[in-house]
């Protein structure tokens, strides 16, 4: 990530080519990390798994998690405070 920003960083002083190449190296980075994260998002959310769970218990039951959800805020603030 740093030899991206010094790439940029140096592209301010440089050529219209090298900022082309820096700005698809920034693309495809990002583009490598969104997937990364959709796929680890995609293999949490497998049957069986904790999400998948959670996610159909709350469609069930709409009311009880939000009760459960408050709970939850309100006990976080005052630990906080």
């Amino acid at each position: 990530m740093g030899e991206l920003h010094d790439k940029l960083s140096a592209s301010d002083k440089g050529s219209d080519a090298f900022t082309k190449s820096a700005l698809n190296q920034a693309i495809d980075f990002f583009l490598a990390a969104s997937q990364k994260v959709n796929e680890a998002a995609e293999a949490v959310r497998e049957p069986g798994m904790p999400l998948d769970k959670i996610s159909r218990w709350t469609r069930q039951m709409p009311l009880q998690a939000l009760a459960i959800a408050f709970l939850l805020g309100v006990m976080t603030v005052r630990r906080r405070r």
